[in-house]
């Protein structure tokens, strides 16, 4: 079950992050481990599927993963390839029924297949699926895919994955397993992250370069727009399945989602943040005592900021780690105590302070005017937010977890509205060109390879139906 406190409905998340290996005795148990750096992509669900090119054994459940998984179960996990998954549900539900990879039997044998992304045409697929008389188990965008894979006539599974693929449009780092072969794709603007790396003779997939290091694996390269991968007994190929499109990769990747210890288009995303602090300085000064970040994703952009300013940096709020993450009250007052259970303000650090606190985004608003009164509660005397993103005033179609936009406060209120609506002394936002510049990927690139949807309201895809697609996304949450 997903955390539901205050705090968490008011930040954006990532639907999940996919990982797996080629080629290794001990295929599963380091599947374990890169599930495990994977873990803030997702905590609803976990799964493992290996293969020792015979048969399948799979393992899934809800929960994080040291919950779904110990030791005895990743011991039955036998094989040299294992493909393994963490989910955090948009637009499927949660429960053991969505967990991946999913597992299917299908003319030619088994096959699994994860997924972290969403198809922004996958209910109109899904409709004409279920039309023509599929029956589909699951609420996930990973199952039609699946189907469509079997339903293709093609001889071989490649060709039937490129058919299958040229249906789909949306956002997709996709992990394809038999028992004899495995199949990785990204989708062809690279919305999502997805790298590859080498483990002596095995080869490493992930949504994050931070799991590689985590097992011991050197990375070779990024995953690109429209490659296919495959890999069997012959070795490693790569082919286009599409023409790759311009990039786009999910500019909250780089500001929030990430690990500080990831590294995507040879940009270390800490060092990103960092820069987004500096840049969010130098667009919004302020004279204050003393700056403090929103833990955990936004102390690098703090640190950016007191950096620029010469401001001291301080703790000046700290995160409970050992909060419940099914912390659900009964009634509206106890469950107002959500930020309180989460985050305590440092009295000896703010009192009688002024503050500047720097957060990564503001989604509704609830959770930003609670920090702030937490800050005022602990005697700051002023408290100046500072947010190292644009405003968010678009909901995202490829994956990850934003309110229907009449619900994004920054769509429907100016910057001096959100002001008073948190409490805040002053209030600013990075801007677009600002954000670019800071995390400074390649200038001849449209956008500098970013998605910039949730800022601007260009999508890099044709989103079908667009008020269809919001009631499916609200109606699952």
């Amino acid at each position: 079950m997903r955390d539901e406190s205050i705090f968490d409905l008011d930040k954006l998340n990532e639907e999940c992050g996919v990982f797996a290996i080629f080629g290794h005795p001990d295929a599963a148990r380091l599947t374990y481990y890169g599930l495990h750096a994977l873990q803030h992509r997702g905590q609803e669900s976990a799964g493992i599927v290996a293969s020792d090119g015979k048969k399948f054994c799979v393992h899934r459940g809800t929960g994080l993963v040291t919950e779904v998984f110990q030791n005895e179960t990743i011991d039955k996990l036998k094989g040299h390839v294992a493909i393994g998954h963490v989910r955090y549900s948009t637009t499927g539900g949660t429960g053991l029924v969505n967990a991946q990879p999913l597992v299917f039997n299908y003319a030619n044998g088994e096959l699994a297949v994860a997924t972290n992304g969403n198809l922004v045409n996958g209910q109109r697929l899904r409709r004409e699926l279920e039309e023509s008389g599929s029956i589909l188990q699951t609420s996930t965008d990973t199952e039609v895919i699946a189907h469509f894979i079997a339903r293709s006539q093609k001889e071989t599974l490649v060709e039937k994955v490129k058919e299958a693929l040229s249906y789909v449009i949306g956002a997709y780092a996709l992990l394809i397993l038999t028992n004899d072969e495995l199949i990785v794709a990204l989708d062809p603007h690279s919305l999502r992250p997805f790298s590859m790396a080498l483990l002596g003779d095995a080869y490493v997939f992930s949504s994050e370069t931070c799991a590689f290091d985590v097992i011991g694996a050197e990375f070779l390269r990024e995953i690109e727009p429209g490659e296919m991968l495959i890999l069997n007994r012959d070795g490693i190929k790569s082919i286009r399945f599409t023409q790759p499109q311009p990039k786009a990769i999910c500019s909250f990747e780089y500001i929030y989602f990430a690990r500080p210890d990831s590294d995507i288009s040879g940009i270390n995303v800490h060092a990103a943040r960092k820069r987004l602090g500096r840049k969010l300085f130098e667009e919004a000064p302020i004279e204050a005592d003393v700056v403090t970040g929103v833990p955990d994703s936004s102390i690098s952009a703090a640190i950016g900021f007191a950096e620029a300013a010469h401001i001291p940096y301080e703790l000046g709020l700290i995160k409970n780690r050992y909060v419940g993450r099914t912390f659900i009250q009964p009634t509206q007052e106890l469950r107002e105590q959500g930020v309180k259970m989460k985050l305590s303000a440092v009295r000896k650090v703010v009192e009688g302070k002024r503050v500047v606190m720097v957060d990564d985004s503001i989604v509704r608003g609830t959770t930003s005017r609670k920090i702030v009164n937490l800050l005022r509660e602990a005697g700051a005397i002023e408290v100046h937010v500072r947010i190292s993103s644009p405003p968010v005033i678009n909901p995202c179609y490829y994956g990850i977890d934003t309110a229907d936009r009449k619900e994004l406060i920054a769509a429907t209120h100016k910057v001096e509205e959100i002001r008073q609506a948190i409490n805040a002394d002053s209030l600013a936002f990075l801007s677009v060109e600002g954000m670019l510049e800071a995390i400074g990927r390649p200038v001849g690139d449209k956008n500098r390879g970013h998605c910039l949807a949730c800022f601007t309201g260009e999508y890099p895809t044709v989103i079908e139906s667009e008020h269809e697609y919001v009631k499916v996304l609200e109606g699952k949450r």
